[in-house]
């Protein structure tokens, strides 16, 4: 129900994605109430962020930790979280394949569901989307490409011709075979539009993270594979395209920020003023940009 109160599980609540949608609560006060956490190794973090929320109940791998029990949370698996009854949205933040069996308990208990971590999709696609249509669960996609095609799609009825991916290209798009050998992790990590964790981050260098995406695409909107293409866009703005039989384009457009995918996923369907969402200047953007990837230097 529009302007209730939502009741959210974080998985990944010490991750980037799930410190920004904590950023995204604390922006949209009185609308969320954060009733269950889970995070890793980050204890400290964690620590304090059930502190500021107060949920009912948490998981972290160290689970054993006094310091977590005394603050009068109940300790559960991230599957109990993820399934349970007071939980209205579970934000699936987690990295790698940590996220799948959370994802599968939430479309199993019909929930909606607002997924950042591609694993599980590109993992276990077939069967994620087959439960969440037989439990009436919603996926809502968070990532900041599947977002832009989720809004592009709404309200549409045909058929897609194509699917447009974004990709900024990574910190290397320009570099050289030679330069290639020998750059490191560290520059790796100077992504040149997103903040991102660290497997992300280290994904979109190699553009691996696109092939990843095109899978998740391909079981989020029931699209060929042929008809997913991947675009390189340095400027960020364009965060995908689609297009329609009759040669129409929609994009989604925003500043780079993942705030604002994590936002519509969990406002849905409302769009809602958050003052702390950088806005575009039009002014200021003096070329919007377009080339076809490298499968020589990104194969």
């Amino acid at each position: 129900m529009a302007g209730s109160v939502k009741n959210l599980a974080i998985l990944g609540s010490t991750g980037s994605i799930g410190r920004q949608t904590l950023q995204v609560v604390r922006n949209l006060a009185g609308r969320f109430r954060v009733v269950g956490l889970a995070a890793g190794q980050n204890l400290e973090l964690l620590s304090a962020q059930i502190a500021e929320f107060k949920p009912e109940f948490i998981y972290c791998q160290k689970n054993e930790n006094s310091k977590l029990i005394a603050q009068n949370c109940k300790l559960l698996s991230m599957e109990e979280i993820a399934a349970h009854p007071d939980v209205d949205i579970v934000v699936i933040a987690t990295s790698g394949k940590a996220g799948l069996a959370a994802t599968l308990a939430a479309v199993r208990a019909g929930k909606k569901i607002a997924i950042a971590n591609k694993e599980p999709l590109v993992m276990a696609g077939e069967i994620i989307t087959r439960e969440a249509q037989k439990n009436g669960a919603q996926i809502l996609p968070t990532d900041s490409e599947h977002s832009a095609v989720w809004q592009c799609l709404n309200g549409e009825t045909m058929p897609v011709k194509r699917i447009l991916l974004t990709a900024s290209g990574g910190p290397f798009r320009n570099f050289s075979a030679e330069q290639l050998d020998k750059v490191t992790p560290q520059q790796a990590l100077q992504h040149p539009s997103w903040q991102m964790g660290k497997k992300i981050t280290i994904d979109c260098a190699t553009l691996m993270n696109k092939g990843l995406e095109i899978i998740e695409a391909h079981w989020l909107f029931n699209v060929p594979l042929a008809q997913i293409e991947v675009i390189v866009h340095p400027q960020s703005v364009i965060h995908s395209m689609v297009e329609f039989v009759d040669g129409s384009f929609k994009a989604q457009m925003a500043c780079p920020d993942m705030r604002l995918p994590i936002q519509y996923a969990l406002t849905y369907p409302e769009r809602l003023p958050n003052p702390e969402l950088p806005k575009l200047d039009w002014t200021k953007i003096k070329e919007l940009t377009f080339d076809k990837p490298d499968f020589m230097k990104f194969p």
